[in-house]
């Protein structure tokens, strides 16, 4: 079975002195259309302020990659960037991201940049050794019928599972203090 994880994309654009309103408005469209594709799962903006007084950062999330490929892939957001090339300064830049990042995504403050890599590992592997120790306690009756590389197989996936599902959502609110001393 191949991954098909969950996906934010990061996208930072300078606008061009005077463009703000039409960039605003293509903006309107694109978040528009694609709201419409399978998998869309929200977007934020973040507009530029005193210290960025020309730069947006726009962030997109897609239930899966694939999803993700299907709208970056569409004849639509092609000519929605060949709109934005007249209104910007560069191509800007774009950022994919996945696996530990989205660990650490806070469901109110998306956008917000992940915690230091140090502290991701730190609550992870916390996270994941108390989940271990639960594991260890329940009756293994039930994996005796497989080879150990499945049985291992089998556990990883259930930890994993929590991991994303259940304890990093969690953890990342609980920690939010430590994780983002910068909200």
């Amino acid at each position: 079975m191949i991954s098909d994880p969950p996906v934010t994309v990061d996208v930072m654009q300078s606008v061009r002195p005077g463009k703000d309103r039409e960039f605003e408005t293509l903006l309107e469209k694109i978040i528009g259309t694609a709201s419409t594709f399978e998998g869309y799962l929200g977007s934020s903006v973040f507009r530029p302020n005193e210290q960025n007084p020309s730069e947006y950062r726009i962030i997109f999330k897609f239930d899966r990659l694939e999803n993700l490929k299907h709208w970056e892939n569409s004849t639509a957001r092609q000519k929605f960037l060949s709109v934005a090339k007249k209104l910007t300064v560069d191509d800007g830049t774009f950022s994919i991201i996945t696996g530990l990042e989205t660990w650490f995504t806070l469901p109110a403050k998306p956008g917000v940049k992940p915690p230091a890599r140090y502290k991701m590992v730190l609550v992870s592997g916390v996270a994941i050794f108390a989940i271990n120790q639960v594991l260890v306690l329940l009756p293994k009756a039930w994996l005796a019928p497989f080879p150990p590389l499945v049985q291992l197989l089998i556990l990883v996936f259930i930890t994993t599972a929590l991991m994303t599902y259940v304890v990093m959502p969690r953890l990342t609110k609980l920690l939010a203090s430590w994780l983002y001393p910068q909200l």
